[in-house]
């Protein structure tokens, strides 16, 4: 392995690893292939905001192009398919052989570790609370927290009843599972024993440190060369637990340690990174896709400084409210904030910034990224910015 790389060799290699080599193929978008790309990733990230489309479906688009999402909705509705729900990089799509490597987490939470404050009661002096509920989901069957009280605990954007609470103290803990979402995001429980296939249930449980270890190595391979802050983030390990991984992938010849130009911190390549060669072709990126997630890791590969503005008040946003990265032929070169308008049938562009130094044909190639996205999310107009004259087969179902 190379010791030292320069800063476009390790752009190509993070593009590589999240497959961007090549991408886009003008062949059918299948189970396999779905399956295939979500492995690479081992994830997709969940999040309630609908502005344009639930942000676990663009990954897969960003990487394939135009597919039907109800190949990935019978995906992510287990026994059947191959996906469940949990807390990996926060709430997560991933692949039901991640499950044993998540029960460390699983154990933690039903302790009251590592889960929120308002949660750890549920593990201790309210866990008969937790436990009564359960019953009702054993004789009852699947029930949304809406089931069972529609009264919140408090007031605000996050305030969950009791019975919401306890549910996700159950889920944390792995007691229950998502069997999926209701049209309005909410979240429907059941026993896991009762969601999940027998074969996974059945699998052996590695130790804590040996699941951590698997999972920082998994992240190394989706990233394909990382700090050890990124590898720890993929999953949201602790620095201590991520440490000891890295230590012992780098002595097992997994991982080896690299110098990147213009990064001031050390680096890991996995072993079987490569840069690939074919970066051409354009992609919108979802906020919440691991290509990006990681704001300062995104300005360390493409020197991009991103920020999500949502919760920014309007006045003040610089972009806009749901801004998307263009990357366009291995770079980030443009952003847009988009607007899914389901009423009207139109995908509005409310505002467009390109990057400095972004190619002459950048507008020309957004367009016709933009055309391509309103068609598969079934918008048949593409309004341009009002600030600009012109801005240089897949539904947004509601359930997800």
């Amino acid at each position: 392995m190379k010791d030292r790389l320069t800063p476009g060799e390790a752009r190509r290699i993070a593009l590589t690893a999240q497959g961007f080599n090549a991408f886009r193929a003008d062949v059918d978008i299948d189970r396999r292939r779905i399956l295939k790309a979500i492995a690479r990733l081992n994830l997709l990230q969940v999040d309630s905001v609908n502005v344009l489309v639930r942000a676990h479906y663009m990954p897969l688009y960003s990487r394939l192009g135009p597919y039907a999402c109800e190949l990935l909705d019978q995906e992510a509705t287990p026994p059947s398919g191959g996906l469940f729900e949990y807390w990996a990089h926060e709430a997560s799509l991933l692949p039901l052989d991640l499950h044993p490597l998540l029960r460390w987490r699983m154990a933690d939470a039903g302790r009251g570790q590592g889960i929120w404050s308002n949660l750890k009661p549920y593990a201790a002096e309210r866990r008969a609370e937790a436990e009564a509920l359960l019953d009702r989901v054993a004789s009852e069957g699947p029930m949304a927290a809406s089931d069972v009280s529609h009264r919140p605990a408090r007031k605000g954007m996050w305030a969950w009843s009791e019975a919401k609470q306890a549910l996700e103290w159950l889920f944390w803990a792995g007691i229950v599972t998502a069997t999926h979402r209701r049209g309005s995001f909410e979240r429907v429980y059941d026993l896991t024993e009762r969601v999940l296939p027998r074969r996974i249930l059945e699998a052996p449980t590695p130790r804590p440190a040996d699941a951590k270890r698997a999972l920082i190595e998994r992240a190394a391979r989706a990233l394909g060369v990382a700090t050890a802050a990124d590898l720890r983030d993929y999953f949201r390990l602790s620095p201590a637990d991520a440490e000891a991984a890295i230590a012992e992938l780098v002595e097992a010849g997994t991982l080896a340690a690299v110098g990147v130009g213009g990064w001031s911190r050390p680096a890991y390549l996995h072993r079987d990174a490569r840069a690939g060669r074919r970066l051409e072709g354009a992609a919108l990126l979802s906020p919440f896709d691991p290509l990006v997630w990681n704001r300062a890791r995104a300005e360390r590969l493409f020197g991009f400084a991103y920020r999500l503005e949502i919760y920014t008040p309007a006045a003040r946003r610089v972009h806009g409210y749901y801004v998307l990265p263009f990357l366009m032929d291995g770079e980030l070169v443009a952003r847009v904030d988009l607007k899914a308008d389901r009423r009207a049938g139109m995908l509005r562009v409310l505002r467009v910034h390109t990057e400095p130094g972004a190619p002459a044909w950048t507008r020309d190639r957004l367009d016709e990224e933009l055309a391509l996205m309103g068609r598969w999310l079934g918008l048949q107009n593409v309004t341009p910015p009002a600030q600009a004259p012109r801005p240089s087969h897949c539904r947004a179902t509601a359930r997800t």
